[in-house]
């Protein structure tokens, strides 16, 4: 790969401390809550969603692992009525209910300049700022990673302090960098609805692909 050819020199491989300790586990009403009874929701609850619990979510997600500490996802909460007015004409139209009933709606987008801040983040290889800067393509590609990483761990966040989530890629995501991002930093990934589930929140469960499809050995 690319990024790792060029930025070989500036990682180091960090060793476990502590190798062999047992780490703890979640319990199975846990799992449950994050992975197997986790669902995408289409219908929200009126009960708002608080400052404390939207702050809780990025607490929460700012700490598992990006590509170099990179940490390229950036978030715009949207709750009020003007943004709300805003936003949800640039989703598509089936998608422009669920959000409208969400109390919170929050976009996930990549900072495309994410590097400047590779001295405070990775600061035992500042140079990184550097060779980040003089190609974007490897840029862009790492970024991108690493921010949908921090997606997934962005959605893991709110299901874990109670809250449901709704995320979606249907929308039209030059609109919204027009609208809400116009200097072009900033490039929308996916929007996701937050709150309470509401009146029968979701649909059935669709089928999940078996071990036999989708792992391999060696």
């Amino acid at each position: 790969m690319a990024f790792c050819a060029k930025v070989a020199s500036f990682l180091e491989v960090d060793t476990l401390s502590e190798a062999g300790l047992t780490r703890p586990q979640l319990d199975a009403a846990a799992r449950a809550l994050l992975f197997t009874e986790a669902r995408t929701t289409s219908h929200f609850a009126s009960t708002p969603v608080s400052d404390a619990e939207l702050a809780e979510i990025w607490d929460l997600a700012k700490w598992p692992p990006t590509q170099a500490n990179l940490q390229p996802l950036r978030v715009l909460y949207v709750r009020t009525a003007e943004g709300k007015a805003r936003l949800i004409p640039h989703l598509n139209e089936g998608n422009r209910a669920k959000s409208e009933s969400a109390p919170v709606v929050a976009v996930l987008a990549l900072d495309t300049r994410f590097h400047e801040f590779v001295p405070e983040v990775f600061p035992h290889a500042p140079g990184l700022k550097d060779v980040f800067e003089g190609d974007l393509a490897m840029r862009l590609q790492a970024g991108t990673f690493s921010a949908a990483l921090q997606a997934g761990y962005f959605i893991i966040a709110a299901r874990s302090i109670g809250l449901v989530a709704g995320p979606m890629t249907g929308f039209d995501k030059d609109a919204v960098d027009a609208d809400f991002f116009p200097d072009g930093r900033y490039k929308s990934l996916a929007v996701v609805n937050l709150g309470h589930p509401g009146d029968n929140p979701w649909k059935d469960r669709l089928p999940r692909l078996s071990a036999d499809t989708t792992v391999q050995w060696a």
